[in-house]
């Protein structure tokens, strides 16, 4: 190669594309087993026995189990899988595998096998818990396996671990891993164990610090509606995704053309431009939290290695993503099963324990409890165990790891294993009725009744009046399967909240002795704001219906009519209903005569929308629950700015009373089409925003709000305030024309 052209860029961006079009598996001279597979491992009773691995291109390999055998030809690149008739649970048992040459497993039990997964008190190993001497010199079960998986984190998918199977005895349990294998794990594990007369192999694969996102494998982001925008990203780093290929193929096609230019140059005695390289979106995560990270590294090599269900403790790592959290869960756990594709397979997980986050709001850990909870109720055949009465305050790795493991167990015997008898939950909210001045709160899972850990009146229970302040503490009194609530002060109160702060370790639990953990609700309005407040709503027709809380770089509306409804219209409606962090309702209502004909353009000003609008509207009416609002009908003086746009201060509109200093109700949009974005009414002859929904590409961290801003920018510009409320609602409307 001539020595003026460069060699390296070209060399590492045409490599990555043959190895990705030729695969980077070697043949190999004799036959070999993945270590998910050895001697002392436990196989999954009920279920056919998957076994795979590698061996020379077209070799015939043969694998025997008890009365079971069968026989395979390796493909052209020396894999081989093949399936042998389920077994009851026993042994041990031995299996051969043979070809060029002969591996035998032995000591191999059929029972129950367990994926144990997630972050640091998943990993938190035996010889970490307190009275870990004495449960060390006990864990003697030759009825327990243990694999525990090598940490590894990798670009793209593993066919293999690090690891071996070994029998659970006191030197094995304190092997590895962080001070051991996990504790919560084995307590699972041993509860099984005991109650079934099983053997259970555990399959250990967690590491601490970890997010969610990075072990959730591409099936499971594309499941999710609500994380499309992480989907793309995560397709587009797949090199079996039509995205990769697209890209690569554009990738590619620029590389051919530096070629032509690079080789002119060289002829004509010139340097040649830099070479290309492949973009940073194509190679995949480059780091330990990245999505598909873990998942690449320590689960992808165990599929599709049949196990019965997966535990799960996890969490922490993702603070702050409030109910998105409930979305990922969603995302992992549909990713996992379908990538087993053994059917929705149990899957128990723990609620994090209480601690003090130091640099962080109380109510943050709250709502991650929150979206757990949310899982648990959305995710077919899962589970969770709620642990605030065993958390430590000031340790986020609370030591008790056996009740957690006693509680995880209590769900798979329930609710997998059919035991009668089994009670597996503590109470759980079940409805909300107002009683004059008290609220009364009934629960589910109230079994055995109500009661109190410490005997004393229930705790942490808050309540709000319908107008007036905050949350204020409740005097809570038990009655049957509810509570009761009231507070000095509180006339009309309308929701409340229970455990919702960080530091939260509530005494309420059932008779059982299991906890009850955090939630909030409300009562539901009697009536329908907008029939019952606005009375020109019955003759507009529904165009869009947006679900705020799947904000983000696609917009996804719930009901989309802009191509349905064909004929002409006079005025444009929006309705904005919010439920903030305090559950009460902010509704507004604002209709004005139509300020273009084309419906494609009154909904979320986005780039591929092309609505760019700043100008006065017409004939305004408003109405709103919203203190300070000014309501009232064919209002003047009133404004929109709607587009997709960066935006400055300056009142390039000259609008009245805007200042040139502040965001406000007449700010200057700049050229670029892809920027922060604006959509905002306002009411300029009463200084006022009307609504605001401000960098929707940023989902939860968008901008949104009624009224103007209490502190800051008046139009809501930075508050990235979108994740605070509980709900968020945008509708769209029309009135056609008579």
């Amino acid at each position: 190669m001539n020595p003026m052209i460069p060699s390296t860029p070209i060399v590492r961006l045409f490599g990555m594309a043959v190895l990705i079009g030729l695969g980077t598996t070697p043949s190999h001279a004799e036959i070999r087993l993945p270590k998910i597979f050895g001697s002392h491992m436990v196989l999954q009773q009920g279920k056919p026995v998957i076994l795979w691995g590698w061996s020379n291109p077209g070799e015939t390999v043969t694998t025997q189990l008890g009365a079971g055998k069968q026989s395979t030809v390796a493909n052209d690149k020396g894999e081989w899988k093949l399936s042998l008739p389920a077994m009851n649970a026993g042994g041990p048992h031995a299996i051969r595998i043979s070809g060029t040459n002969e591996i035998l497993l032995d000591d191999v039990m059929i029972g129950e096998v367990w994926l144990c997964s997630g972050q640091s008190n998943m990993e938190m190993g035996m010889k970490k818990f307190h009275i870990s001497p004495q449960e060390i010199a006990a864990a003697n079960y030759p009825g327990i396996r243990l694999m525990l998986v090598e940490n590894k984190w990798t670009p793209r998918p593993q066919t293999d671990i690090g690891g071996v199977w070994k029998v659970c005895t006191p030197e094995t349990i304190a092997e590895g891993g962080w001070d051991g294998f996990s504790a919560t794990a084995y307590y699972f594990g041993r509860e099984i164990h005991q109650t079934l007369g099983v053997a259970v192999g555990l399959i250990d694969a967690d590491w601490g610090g970890t997010r969610i996102e990075s072990w959730t494998p591409p099936e499971g982001f594309a499941a999710v509606p609500a994380l499309k925008d992480e989907s793309d990203k995560v397709q587009l780093a797949d090199p079996k995704s039509e995205a990769y290929q697209q890209c690569l193929q554009q990738a590619l096609g620029r590389l051919d053309q530096w070629y032509q230019t690079a080789r002119a140059a060289m002829l004509s005695g010139q340097s040649p431009p830099p070479a290309p390289n492949l973009p940073d979106e194509m190679r995949g995560p480059q780091d330990l939290q990245h999505a598909t990270a873990l998942y690449n590294g320590m689960i992808h090599p165990l599929v599709p290695f049949p196990i019965r269900g997966a535990i799960w403790y996890q969490g922490e790592s993702n603070m702050g993503d409030g109910m998105r959290y409930a979305e990922r869960m969603k995302a992992l756990v549909t990713g996992w099963r379908k990538v087993w594709n053994q059917g929705d397979f149990p899957f128990y997980f723990v609620q994090i324990a209480p601690y003090l986050y130091g640099d962080k709001k109380p109510e943050t850990e709250p709502e991650i409890w929150e979206a757990q909870t949310a899982a648990a109720n959305d995710i077919p055949n899962a589970g969770m165990a709620v642990i605030n009465d065993v958390g430590d305050l000031r340790d986020i790795h609370p030591q008790d790891k056996r009740t957690v493991g006693h509680r995880l167990a209590l769900l798979a015997l329930a609710k997998t294993y059919g035991k009668n008898g089994i009670i597996h939950s503590g109470p759980v909210f079940k409805s909300l009725k107002a009683e004059g001045r008290q609220l009364r709160v009934e629960f589910d899972h109230a079994h055995g009744g109500l009661v109190t850990r410490d005997g004393k009146v229930p705790d942490w229970f808050e309540i709000i009046d319908a107008d007036e302040g905050g949350f204020v503490k409740a005097e809570a009194r038990i009655s049957g399967n509810c509570v009761v609530l009231s507070a000095p002060g509180v006339n009309s109160p309308i929701a409340m909240r229970f455990a919702w702060s960080q530091i939260a370790t509530p005494n309420l639990m059932n008779g059982k002795g299991l906890p009850a953990g955090a939630f909030r609700a409300a009562l539901e309005s009697e009536n329908d704001w907008l029939i019952s407040k606005v009375p020109e709503a019955k003759a507009y027709e529904l165009v869009y219906d947006l679900d705020m809380s799947r904000l983000g770089a696609t917009v996804r509306y719930e009901t989309d009519r802009h191509l349905e409804i064909r004929k002409p219209f006079d005025r444009i409606a929006y309705l904005l209903e919010l439920r903030d962090a305090n559950l009460r309702y902010q509704n507004l209502f604002v209709s004005m005569d139509a300020f273009t004909g084309d419906l494609s353009k009154i909904a979320i000003p986005t780039a591929a929308s092309g609505a760019i609008f700043q100008q006065n509207v017409t004939n305004l009416n408003v109405y709103s629950n919203v203190k300070g609002i000014v309501n009232g009908t064919s209002l003047g003086g009133c404004n929109i700015e709607f587009w997709p746009n960066d935006y400055a201060q300056a009142n390039s509109a000259n609008v009245p009373d805007a200042s040139p200093e502040r965001y406000d109700f007449g700010d200057q949009r700049r050229e670029d089409p892809g920027g922060y974005g604006s959509m905002q009414i306002h009411n300029h002859a009463a200084k006022q925003t009307l609504f605001a929904i401000n960098h929707w590409r940023d989902g939860n961290r968008a901008d949104v709000g009624i009224g103007n801003q209490p502190s800051g920018e008046p139009d809501w510009t930075f508050a990235a305030n979108a994740g605070s409320y509980r709900s968020m609602r945008l509708k769209v409307l029309v009135r056609l024309r008579r």
